[in-house]
């Protein structure tokens, strides 16, 4: 399985310290094992899984999906306005 990051997903993660992009790759991993872990969207976002963590003491909402033998990292950040993010991300592309 190919693991693909969008643009968006480059950017936020290289703001991350190594001790949090440990704990995302530990995540990711997770994910690659167990597609079904992250929760799909209805409606507008269908097809897309958001799968829920903590670093630290903050709630990540990391969003992804499978294009075929590939997984799409689409999206990373806190809960405020994310699924908001998420859909205007998605209808620009």
């Amino acid at each position: 399985m190919k693991i693909l990051q969008s643009r968006s997903f480059e950017r936020k993660v290289k703001k991350f310290s190594k001790k949090d992009k440990v704990i995302l790759d530990e995540q990711i991993q997770i994910i690659v094992e167990k597609p079904s872990i992250g929760e799909e969207n209805k409606g507008d976002l269908r097809g897309v899984h958001v799968h829920k963590f903590k670093i630290k003491t903050i709630l990540y909402l990391l969003s992804y999906r499978f294009m075929g033998d590939n997984l799409e990292l689409i999206m990373i950040g806190p809960h405020q306005n994310y699924y908001r993010d998420l859909k205007n991300y998605l209808n620009k592309s």
